[in-house]
């Protein structure tokens, strides 16, 4: 199984930046859409950046303007800029992938990896 492994988090004021990185173990430059989620304590995991195979790009409404999503298919890497950054930010985040542009069927492109977690905190 391809494995995920997200690094580059820590503890930021609000209003500072941060880049998160995701390395895979396996290619991703077939895979249609390669994305950023996340997930704080008591909530549901959520997606906050995507981007495809193409090019295309969708944040959630809470990021946008905020977060860039970036991949790099020759290196199996795919990062996420995050400046601005709020309380609300906090939680772990995840990257992971879709094999379809569109629907369900496709499934996840791999396990979900540990996370790093993203602390913003006067």
């Amino acid at each position: 199984q391809v494995q995920l492994v997200e690094s580059g988090g820590g503890l930021v004021q609000p209003g500072g930046s941060l880049r998160l990185s995701c390395a895979a173990s396996g290619s991703i430059f077939n895979i249609a859409i390669m994305g950023w989620y996340r997930q704080a304590p008591g909530k549901q995991r959520e997606l906050v950046a995507a981007r495809t195979i193409g090019g295309s790009t969708n944040y959630a409404n809470s990021v946008k303007g905020r977060f860039t999503i970036s991949r790099d298919n020759a290196k199996n890497m795919v990062y996420l800029q995050m400046n601005n950054l709020k309380p609300e930010d906090t939680a772990v985040y995840y990257c992971n992938g879709r094999r379809e542009l569109a629907g369900d069927s496709g499934g996840f492109f791999a396990p979900w990896g540990q996370g790093t977690q993203v602390t913003v905190s006067s």
